[in-house]
């Protein structure tokens, strides 16, 4: 049930006397902030009595209250300070749809009756090595829009573009024909292969690091003589121009900002250069391999061009490389319906590139193939000096197919936010195509930081494997949810196996839940120790919230069935302000997941389910269910704790997280 949907046709009717334009103010509802105030809350008056030659705000609420018809589903309207109309549900209308929520396994959310074809690409990791910090947000958010896209009727086809063909590949390849031993590789060849990765990976950054050290560290010096001057001349400023004043402390604090972060970029080189030069090994393969990263480029591009020992070994390595990501979906309970990466469309590039170049969008400049784009310092380069193709070719290929092969009416990118560029020259490109019916979205989002503000990594700087970041958050969950004090308390005893169960379930949830429950664009610190606390806006919160509906349901020796049968004999009457807050708060499920489509953010989810969570505390400390004081009473009570156990289920499905009967 989407009641701000219904409020809003009626309010649309009530204002089409009043205004010419009322589906720009029908839309101006929102929850109440204060109960008392009733449920819903329209703010249209204000806006609309400017409109109107300056009337007053609380004369244009009553003219719409006057012609408003909702007296079918609420209390007459009210007007409150400047004009705001307050909406009280009626009490019998929350019954009936509840009534009508018991027998329905969507918990009352419809499908749309204007279902969209939509293509999710997301996760996309590099296969050639163990994946990261870095791709949980993708992961997890792309999987949970993908869920709720589903639920809500969408046609939905979701697609992990895998980088399975790019330098990474050249790099292991390298590693393997100069530092590989074969025999040991085939032994165990995915920790063997990652470990080639990383050796070459880090020959190659320390040649790099050097190049750039130089550079970095004068760039210190000049900024440093920038910061002294700014401060000195902003010391001396004895000008009464505040405005001015102003404006030099913030150039010092910018000037500031830049020197710490060549500060720690420096730091960085260094540390990579110590690294080698601390190890004659190292260095002395270092100086063997001059320019490493270079001969990883030759290696990789003779894959590209088919060489047969390179694609030998590619398709040797792959399978182990996939079955290493593979293995933590599983673990996430994350699948896609395609897996194509983008070795799949290297043999379109070359017609994308000559479709370009006949269309007269692609042109060649200083060698490379490129298409220049209006509003764009930068063009989009398709293929390089040498004939290598770039990312921007492989999403234009992956956009044809996809357009030939779905057909779809939306393609969202789950990708973050630094790459905002590439996808507003990739979508003005693909609009002077012929794919402007497509709509396309970067659905971007922000990095995780650690404690320290910074981008999550290890003290080597390196960002931290996904693995044993899901390690930690169980191993956490464990020391939270089963510890001796709380597991002494279990009646029957939890066995070794279900304790495994609900640490990972929790440590799970807890690390999906944290994620998804931030505003995706913004970027949030990760606090394991906050993350899987059984208070606050937590995953372990909503999970205990939901192991306690069924401790409940247990408790009276009823399941499901039985409380539906229940409901049959008994009518359901809502006695209590707790028991009528609970309702409406179930409710309001669909509105949760329309804002979730809307605006492709599940935190409007998670908000929801911890808001009824904190509902159902509520009434569950203060509306008795196994004692309560009449049959009508108690059957009310236990079809509101049964729902609501189901509606925490269902949202916290469409997160991808789990639940279990008892924590």
């Amino acid at each position: 049930m989407h009641l701000p949907e219904l409020i809003q046709q009626r309010l649309r009717a009530a204002l089409e006397n009043i205004t010419e334009t009322p589906d720009e103010f029908a839309g101006m509802i929102r929850p109440t902030g204060d109960p008392k105030f009733g449920d819903y809350q329209c703010n249209a008056a204000m806006p609309l009595a400017k409109r109107l030659d300056g009337r007053n705000p609380r004369e244009v609420a009553a003219d719409i209250i006057e012609k408003l018809t909702v007296d079918d589903f609420c209390d007459p309207p009210t007007i409150a300070g400047p004009g705001f109309i307050n909406l009280k549900i009626k009490d019998d209308w929350i019954t009936t749809r509840i009534v009508d929520m018991i027998g329905d396994p969507r918990c009352g959310v419809a499908k749309t009756m204007r279902p969209r074809r939509i293509v999710v690409d997301f996760s996309s990791p590099n296969v050639a090595k163990p994946m990261h910090v870095g791709h949980i947000r993708s992961t997890v958010i792309g999987d949970s829009l993908a869920r709720t896209l589903r639920f809500l009727g969408h046609e939905v086809t979701t697609d992990n573009h895998l980088g399975d063909w790019g330098t990474q590949f050249g790099i292991i390849i390298y590693g393997y024909k100069h530092f590989g031993d074969p025999e040991v590789v085939a032994a165990n060849p995915v920790p063997e292969l990652a470990k080639l990765y990383r050796f070459v990976n880090q020959i190659s950054e320390y040649q790099k690091a050097t190049s750039r050290l130089p550079d970095a560290e004068a760039s210190i010096g000049q900024l440093t003589a920038e910061k002294t001057s700014a401060e000195t001349a902003l010391a001396e400023d004895d000008a009464a121009d505040a405005k001015e004043t102003k404006k030099r402390k913030k150039e010092v604090a910018a000037i500031h900002r830049r020197l710490e972060s060549a500060r720690s970029t420096v730091s960085g080189l260094r540390a990579k250069v110590e690294a080698v030069r601390a190890d004659p090994e190292l260095l002395r393969i270092s100086d063997q391999h001059a320019d490493i990263a270079k001969s990883c480029l030759r290696e990789t591009a003779k894959l590209h061009e088919g060489d047969a020992e390179n694609r030998r070994l590619w398709q040797e390595f792959l399978p182990h490389c996939r079955h290493e990501i593979d293995r933590i979906y599983d673990r996430l309970d994350v699948t896609f319906d395609l897996t194509l990466g983008e070795s799949f469309y290297h043999d379109a590039l070359p017609g994308v590139v000559e479709g370009l170049m006949k269309s007269g969008l692609a042109v060649e400049s200083e060698g490379a193939i490129c298409v220049f784009l209006e509003g764009f310092d930068a063009p989009m380069i398709v293929r390089k000096k040498d004939g290598a193709f770039l990312y921007a070719t492989t999403d234009l290929a992956t956009l044809q197919y996809r357009r030939d092969h779905f057909d779809p009416d939306e393609i969202l990118y789950v990708v973050d936010t630094r790459q905002g560029e590439h996808f507003d020259k990739l979508f003005a490109l693909a609009a002077k195509t012929g794919l402007s019916d497509i709509r396309l979205v970067h659905v971007n989002f922000g990095t995780v930081l650690g404690a320290d503000g910074r981008p999550l990594k290890t003290r080597s700087g390196t960002l931290i494997g996904l693995e044993g970041l899901l390690d930690d958050a169980v191993e956490r969950a464990t020391q939270v949810v089963c510890d001796p004090e709380r597991l002494s308390r279990m009646e029957p005893p939890m066995d070794q196996d279900e304790q495994n169960h609900v640490a990972e379930t929790v440590g799970m949830g807890a690390i999906k839940f944290a994620d998804l429950s931030h505003q995706r664009t913004s970027d949030y610190r990760f606090n394991l120790e906050k993350m899987v606390a059984l208070e606050g806006n937590t995953s372990t919160y909503v999970q205990y919230s939901y192991a306690r509906t069924q401790s409940i349901l247990r408790k009276a020796e009823l399941d499901e069935n039985a409380v539906v049968r229940r409901s049959e004999e008994h009518a359901i009457e809502l006695s209590d302000p707790k028991e009528r807050d609970l309702a409406i708060r179930l409710l309001q499920f669909e509105e949760a997941l329309a804002a979730v489509d809307q605006d492709q953010a599940p935190n409007h989810l998670t908000e929801y389910l911890f808001e009824t969570s904190r509902a159902y505390a509520v009434f569950n400390e203060n509306c008795p269910v196994l004692k309560a004081p009449t049959p009508v009473s108690r059957t009310t009570r236990l079809v509101l704790v049964m729902l609501c156990g189901r509606v925490l289920k269902c949202g916290l499905d469409l997160l991808g997280i789990g639940v279990v009967p008892r924590m």
